[in-house]
Order: C-alpha cells, then sequence, then structure tokens
C-alpha cells in the first residue's frame, strides 16, 4: 500500500480530535445536539488550523444516522461514504481554480435539486477569497436563501477579502493559531502511535517552526523522520533538516559590521552569493539571528528560546554579553527597511552591500543612533590606548590644555602616570607631527587605487622617526606593504615636507595585548601614541 503523509493519516475524524479550537468546536457540537444548524459558516484563520478537518467532520455529523453527543459515529452508511469520498450529498470546491461566474453558477443549479440521501447537502468552498467579484455576486442570493437541506461553508485564510455582503449572510468562526504545547501533545501522540522515539526539545522546535499550524508541524515532523529514518528524533537533527540557520556566517557578518570592517562583511556577500544564496531570505534571517542577540541580552540566556545548537548558543551568549542594545536596535530597524527596499528592487546584491557599508561606516549617517554608534567605536579605541585627533592636538597644543579643563587636557600611560596633551606633543618628532598635520594633503595627491586604502588607515608617531600606519583591516596592511605603494607615499610626503620618513604599516590587532591595553613598547618612545582621527 502507498506510504500516507501523516498529516492525512492522522487528520481528525471527530471533534475530540480538533486541537486547539475548543470554542469553535463546542458552538458547532451544541448546535447539532441542539438541532440548531445554521445554512451557511465562514471559517477563517491561517493555514493548517483545521478549517477543512472541522468542515468535514460537520458535513458528516449533519448526516449521520447515530449522532453520538454531537459527534458522526462513524460507522454508519453516510459516514462511511463521506469518509470514502463517495457521498454526493458533500461537495468540495476549490475556488482556487475554480472561481468564475459559470462555476458558482453551476453550484446554484445543483442546489436546486434535493439530496438522494441522507438530510443535507454540503457545499465546502475553501479559499473563497479567491472567487471573482461576478461569482460572489452570483452566489449572493442563493447563500442569503437557500433551500432548507443545504449548508454553505466558506474557508479562507484571508477573511478580509470576502465582501462584507456575503459575510452578513454566514455565521463566521475564527480558527487561531495552536499553542506550542498543543501541538507538542499532538505530535507526541502521533510518535507513539508510530512507534518513534524522540526528544521533548526536538518537538518544541517543530512546534515553533510550524508557527501555529498542526498541518504544517506534522509535515515537518514526517520530513524528518524520513531523513533520519529508524533513529531517535533528536533536537540537533530537527535544527539540521528543517533549514537551521548557519550562524557562523551570521555571526561573521554581524562581528565585521560591529567592528567596522567592511572589506570582511563584502566578503561575505560574495561568498552568499557564489553559493547561491538568495539574498533577500539571508536577510530575514540575518535579522531574526539579530533579535535572538537582543532576546539574549534582554533576558539573559536561562530565559531565552533561541533555535540554535548548543554549541552556537554559548558563542551567542558571549557575543550578546558585549553588545550594546542601541547597536543591536540600530542594525534591526536598518536592515528591516533594507529588507522592505530589496522585494522590489532588480539590482539587490548592489542594495544589501551599500547597507551592509552603511552600518559598518555610522559616520556616514547623521542620525542620532548613528551618532551613538560612532560615539561608542570611539571608547573601545580609546579602551585600547591613547589617541589624540588633529583638532585636539590644536586646541591643547597652544595653551597647554586650558580648553576643556585639566582632565581632558591629561592623556592616561600605561604605569598609571599622565602628562598634558602639550608635553605628549613634546614627545613627537617634529617631522613626524608635521606629517600627521598635513595627512589630507598626503591622501590627496596619491593616485586614485590607493587613495582608497590610505583613507582607512590613521597615521601614528611611531618609534623614533616612523611613521606608523594605523590598519583595522588586514587587506589594507598587505596593500600598504607592497613597495610600489610605500614608495609612492613616501614620495608625497617627501615632495610636501623635504623629509625622507619611513613607514610601517601596523594592523590594529597585532598591537593588542591580552588585557586588551595597547602594547606600544615596539613602536612607540615614552610607551605614548599620537593618532590622527
Amino acid at each position: 500500500m502507498a506510504y500516507t503523509a501523516l498529516y492525512r493519516k492522522f487528520r481528525p475524524q471527530t471533534f475530540e480530535e480538533v486541537k486547539g479550537q475548543d470554542q469553535t468546536v463546542r458552538i458547532l457540537r451544541n448546535q447539532l445536539r441542539g438541532e440548531r444548524i445554521g445554512h451557511a459558516y465562514v471559517f477563517a484563520g491561517t493555514r493548517g488550523t483545521g478549517k477543512t478537518s472541522v468542515a468535514k467532520i460537520f458535513a458528516r455529523a449533519v448526516n449521520c444516522e447515530n449522532l453520538q453527543d454531537g459527534n458522526p459515529c462513524g460507522e454508519c452508511p453516510s459516514c462511511r461514504r463521506i469518509i470514502e469520498g463517495r457521498s454526493l450529498n458533500v461537495i468540495e470546491i476549490d475556488a482556487a481554480s475554480n472561481n468564475g461566474v459559470d462555476n458558482i453558477r453551476e453550484v446554484i443549479d445543483e442546489v436546486q435539486y434535493s439530496p438522494a440521501e441522507g438530510r443535507f447537502k454540503v457545499y465546502i468552498i475553501d479559499e473563497v477569497h479567491m472567487l471573482s467579484p461576478g461569482a460572489f455576486n452570483a452566489l449572493l442570493k442563493t447563500l442569503e436563501e437557500p433551500p432548507a437541506y443545504v449548508i454553505f461553508i466558506l474557508a479562507t485564510t484571508e477573511v478580509h477579502k470576502i465582501p462584507v455582503t456575503i459575510l452578513s449572510r454566514c455565521q463566521r468562526y475564527d480558527f487561531r493559531r495552536i499553542g506550542d504545547e498543543v501541538i507538542v501533545d499532538r505530535l507526541k501522540e502521533v510518535l507513539d502511535r508510530e512507534g518513534a522515539q524522540y526528544e521533548e526539545e526536538a518537538l518544541a522546535f517543530i512546534a515553533r517552526k510550524a508557527d501555529g499550524g498542526m498541518r504544517d508541524a506534522l509535515s515537518l515532523l514526517d520530513q524528518c523522520l524520513s531523513f533520519y529514518f529508524g533513529e531517535p528524533l533528536t533536537y540537533d537533527h530537527a535544527l539540521e533538516i528543517l533549514g537551521a540557520v548557519d550562524v557562523d556566517t551570521f555571526m561573521r557578518l554581524f562581528l565585521s559590521l560591529k567592528d567596522g570592517k567592511t572589506g570582511e562583511a563584502l566578503d561575505v556577500v560574495e561568498k552568499l552569493v557564489t553559493d547561491g544564496i538568495d539574498l533577500t531570505q539571508f536577510l530575514t534571517d540575518f535579522i531574526w539571528f539579530l533579535r535572538n542577540l537582543m532576546i539574549l541580552m534582554a533576558v539573559g540566556a536561562d530565559s531565552a528560546r533561541i533555535d540554535v545548537s548548543r554549541e552556537h548558543r554559548k558563542m551567542m551568549e558571549a557575543v550578546a554579553a558585549e553588545t550594546d542594545g542601541n547597536t543591536l536596535i540600530r542594525y534591526i530597524r536598518d536592515l528591516s527597511a533594507l529588507q522592505a527596499d530589496m522585494r522590489l528592487a532588480t539590482a539587490k546584491r548592489v542594495l544589501f552591500e551599500i547597507g551592509l557599508i552603511r552600518l559598518s561606516r555610522p559616520e556616514m549617517e547623521t542620525d542620532v543612533t548613528s551618532l551613538t554608534e560612532r560615539i561608542r567605536m570611539l571608547e573601545e579605541k580609546l579602551e585600547n590606548g591613547v589617541f589624540v585627533s588633529e583638532a585636539e592636538r590644536g586646541r591643547y597644543a597652544g595653551d597647554g590644555g586650558s580648553a576643556g579643563g585639566v582632565d581632558a587636557g591629561r592623556s592616561q600611560l600605561k604605569d598609571g602616570s599622565s602628562m598634558s596633551r602639550a608635553e605628549l606633543m613634546a614627545a613627537v618628532p617634529a617631522d613626524i607631527l608635521a606629517v600627521i598635520e598635513q595627512w589630507n594633503q598626503v591622501t590627496a595627491a596619491l593616485s586614485g587605487a590607493l587613495r582608497q586604502f590610505v583613507l582607512r588607515v590613521k597615521p601614528a608617531a611611531g618609534e623614533g622617526t616612523k611613521l606608523m600606519l594605523v590598519c583595522s583591516d588586514k587587506m589594507d596592511e598587505e596593500a600598504l606593504e607592497k613597495p610600489e605603494n610605500t614608495d609612492e607615499i613616501r614620495k608625497v610626503i617627501g615632495a610636501l615636507t623635504g623629509k625622507d620618513i619611513p613607514l610601517q604599516p601596523v594592523f590594529t590587532q597585532e598591537i593588542k595585548t591580552d588585557d586588551g591595553l595597547v602594547d606600544l613598547s615596539s613602536f612607540i618612545s615614552k610607551d605614548l601614541l599620537t593618532y590622527s582621527d
């Protein structure tokens, strides 16, 4: 015998087997008990919540010869014919493919004939919202005053598309999304009857993935059992089969954006395109990943429910503990707006890349949250060493730090002592200082390709008379280490200053110690760094 899918095999046959729709089931059973059956019903609700199943049970019940407490017996000839699909009293119509006026006129013609057997003719019109306006108008009069032996059940997932004139002639019942606990209990029943072993955590994940639909949950369960045939259903198996997100990729992209590493973020996009990943769907999943990080941060690791493996969960907990909530909110807000734009865009990759560049470089934006992000990034730099901008250097060089107060005019040393900004200036060779002050002129005089790299570089005073070029991107450091690029920069500096100044490209991560401080001993005299912002 051919295999029957679980959602068909375990379709409810009585009102007791219908899960999560207790209010609707109670009303319908009371109508059957009290012979208060209506002539037209609208069953509205999201997919997989039991609309068609309840309609078929109700159709059997109104024709059952041995009704038992509002439930069809399932044994009488009428019930058997309906179950086997041989009854002429139950007519199912798919409005998606039979949505024209002619199709409804055929129904109207058939309504005139009384049932050959049983009490009622029941018309179940699925996805009724897809009927054309003309079809709705044709149905209107018959729906208002049908023969006493006819019952209409209109099922829909989009009730707002049904004309009000139709709704006003029907009893409406809303089928709610089924709770995760109810779905899990039903999945347990199914697996116990199938003789399969399982982890409850796996069933809870399937229930959340089903999003309130029992049919979806059974289909997902069927998929998992088929892939790991004969093996126990575990949480990690369910996570793997049901399209678990690539947390490693999400983590790499998030850290690239957070650390301002635009090149690495664009490398992720390149890999996605090469692998044939749909960028719109990836963006949707990435936003959900950020949501999980925010939940971890907000409610704590013990209370948060997120759908990732145990290994990835620990990694996400560590990242969430070091992430600012405002950063996550900004990312989710901007990416959600980008998601809406990408649905209509033809050049999705270009739009996606622009969005990532803007996130990784908040200095390009002027809104409040972007300014907050820029402040956060500056604070991180200050925690890793002493940085003096050109504006601050000009402010404090002449007056010894009077502007802004004594504390603002002093810089902390590694040994705990401090010195004024004017003293810091005196510790820097004059030639190096001159280059730092004219750095904008240096970059403007470079060729176009090299200028793009140097614009991301920060000049700093190195050991002796060396000019240190601090790079936050490893790719920039590699470009600056090429002899032809170094020679061009030194020639431009020589033309401006009349000095031949040695260059020293340095990747920021290479001058960080385990305690988070910057080890400047091998680069900078007196453990100080003068940094161009």
